[in-house]
């Protein structure tokens, strides 16, 4: 940091980022000249064939060169290796080295016309060995070709005013609009997709603007913050409790709450169809759909759009246990804003059912990455009525089918005593919890249940509504309960504290952090406090020299503060649905790969979620198999881990 300056641009990588591919060309060429070296030497004194200069030559310079090359690769690893993220200073030689290094690729070149020649023209009559050098040689100049990126605009020369700023903001705008149309160019283009990709583009360039972290640099800060965040999970009071909700009764109702929550999982997880099913069973599910897959239905398949094959609903079938005949509507059509969902009769628990598809496809990503907020008046609810703009917009689609085609009037005209749950999975419990605040009113006895739904949803306003009839679940360190805008602010903003403070350089910030994940131990005694740094030096953004933006972001208005994101929150804060059902697991945070895992349930608050927590696990914690797995281990295990904290003294000593 900041991004290195060669050849006028700015690039990708930083000046402290060749200390890798500087060792690994550097392993190849010692090789390379070492079997040169003997190849010259086993010929020497009997270069006895036509063009025997040339080759006698060739070999000599070839080793002059690839010396050259090592030397100059032996500089830039040392280089690139002093100094700190934050302190280039020892490394304001690199770009030199840099330009070395393009300059040798010159005789490099040459030397490989001058061997082309001779083996096209000279080698008759030479030891088909000595040939193969030439050939392999090559081969090898190709081998490592440039490996930067240019970053976007940022190849621009800097300049003062607000007009240049204007300008260079639209511009960085529509080079995010031009990469999510190259990722998603095989999506049928229309107005929705358009709109998402504008809305998406604002976002992440206003995200990324007013910083010039490269890769690496965040890599470093994310493996400084996993070790930070255990280090204060080992120093914690292993007897300290975490306070329940103040809304929420224990005992009696965390065991039925768990009950239902397991329950309505399963159809949560059906949702995802086919993929999901044969992933978790990868043994006897291929199996088992083959023999309803393509298979003739005839008019069965009329009330199911958007499944061709009939994959995805044999999967629900098997998944959930219910009959063809207790499915109401099942749509798999998918687009920007429309997700898949389908109804259904739960006659075990007389209820009618509403799951809602998670994430599965490039369109849900959309959704998901269209994070705005937009209004969502609800009768009856007093203050700041908003929502996350991607999942309100696919609410409404399911909304206007239940209610506008008349799908629920058909369940209920069925079975008029059942109430109405809904439930989903990541972004589909998103939908779901909107979903539930838009029926409330026409459905008062409805029940939401959400597994992992994302952490920026509803405003505080609609989150203490939800908490009457959503249960949200979230399991260990999920990432995206805690996924919400200001949360990603403070997490850029810790990540910046972290590698100023830290006076290692990153090569071994990388390297430490790559054996603690993989092999554990004691989380590395990073510095926490400043060493030898002004503090107002750090107030400001960590800019290059050439950096375009010149905008201060509140991100840095003070990076030594511990506070709460929102301490400087220049987004709407937005919050997790309803009460929310914390499953962390109990024991060590390290375990063997073959042991049993024993998981607690107690309920939290939407406020211990706005801090993004480093983890190994961030990702498969969010897994709609794991949840299952977590929910199905606690009711069947429930004097072992449900709320040791609230349960008799007995009980506690038994686990």
């Amino acid at each position: 940091m900041p991004g290195m300056v060669v050849f006028g641009r700015r690039w990708g990588i930083a000046s402290d980022d060749l200390v890798f591919p500087g060792f690994v060309e550097l392993f190849f060429r010692v090789l390379w000249w070492i079997g040169t070296m003997i190849l010259f030497t086993y010929h020497k004194g009997h270069f006895d064939c036509n063009g025997r200069g040339v080759l006698h030559t060739f070999l000599v310079g070839q080793l002059v060169v690839l010396a050259l090359i090592i030397l100059s690769l032996c500089a830039i690893i040392y280089v690139s290796a002093q100094g700190t993220i934050t302190n280039p200073g020892p490394r304001r030689s690199m770009p030199v080295l840099v330009y070395l290094r393009a300059v040798l690729y010159l005789p490099e070149l040459a030397w490989a016309c001058m061997g082309a020649v001779w083996v096209s023209d000279d080698s008759r009559g030479c030891d088909p060995a000595t040939s193969a050098n030439w050939i392999h040689f090559s081969a090898f100049c190709h081998f490592f070709p440039a490996a930067a990126e240019p970053l976007g605009v940022r190849h621009m020369e800097s300049s003062e005013g607000t007009q240049f700023l204007s300008t260079a903001r639209s511009l960085a705008v529509k080079v995010w609009e031009s990469r999510l149309r190259l990722l998603c160019c095989c999506l049928p283009q229309d107005e929705n997709q358009r709109a998402a990709f504008s809305s998406i583009a604002q976002l992440f360039t206003g995200f990324f603007s007013d910083t010039d972290l490269v890769p690496s640099d965040i890599a470093a800060g994310l493996a400084l913050l996993h070790q930070e965040h255990d280090k204060m999970e080992r120093s914690r009071d292993p007897d300290m409790v975490v306070p329940h909700s103040p809304s929420s009764p224990v005992g009696e109702d965390l065991e039925t709450e768990l009950e239902k929550a397991a329950h309505c999982m399963q159809f949560a997880a059906a949702a995802y169809g086919w993929p999901l099913y044969i992933y978790s069973n990868l043994l006897t599910g291929p199996c088992k759909l083959s023999r309803d897959c393509c298979g003739s239905r005839g008019a069965e398949y009329e009330i199911v759009g958007g499944d061709h094959l009939g994959c995805h609903f044999s999967s629900i079938l098997q998944s959930t246990g219910l009959q063809y005949r207790d499915f109401i509507h099942v749509s798999f059509h998918n687009q920007i804003y429309e997700i898949p969902f389908y109804v259904a009769l739960d006659h075990k628990r007389e209820a009618v059912l509403v799951a809602v598809r998670g994430t599965l496809s490039l369109k849900d990503v959309l959704t998901d990455l269209s994070a705005e907020c937009e209004n969502l008046p609800i009768e009856g609810v007093s203050g700041a009525c908003y929502a996350h703009k991607g999942i309100c917009q696919a609410a409404g689609y399911i909304y206007k089918k239940l209610v506008n085609d008349g799908i629920l009037n058909q369940a209920f005209s069925i079975a008029p005593e059942y109430k109405l749950v809904i439930t989903g999975h990541s972004l589909g419990a998103g939908t779901a919890s909107v979903l539930a605040v838009l029926l409330r009113n026409s459905f008062p006895t409805l029940q939401c249940y959400s597994f992992s739904p994302p952490g920026g949803l509803l405003s505080k306003a609609l989150a203490d509504y939800s908490k009457d009839f959503v249960v949200s679940v979230v399991l260990g360190k999920d990432l995206v309960p805690r996924l919400s805008i200001p949360n990603m602010e403070d997490l850029k903003r810790r990540i910046l504290k972290i590698v100023s403070n830290c006076n290692k350089p990153k090569y071994r910030i990388l390297l430490q952090g790559c054996w603690y994940e993989l092999f554990g131990g004691d989380p590395d005694d990073f510095p926490t406090e400043m060493d030898n740094r002004r503090e107002e030096e750090l107030s400001q953004p960590l800019l290059g020299e050439e950096s375009l933006l010149v905008r201060h972001s509140s991100s840095y208005h003070s990076l030594a503060s511990d506070d709460s994101p929102a301490h400087a929150a220049t987004h709407l804060p937005l919050f997790l649905p309803g009460r929310v059902l914390h499953i962390t697991e109990d024991g060590p945070s390290r375990r063997s790969c073959f042991s049993t895992v024993r998981y607690r349930a107690d309920w939290s608050n939407e406020m211990n979620f706005r801090s993004i927590l480093i983890s190994p696990r961030m990702l498969t914690d969010h897994m709609p198999d794991v949840l299952l797995r977590a929910l199905n281990s606690l009711t069947c295990e429930r004097p072992y881990s449900l709320c040791p904290s609230h349960t008799s003294g007995s009980q506690q000593q038994n686990v």
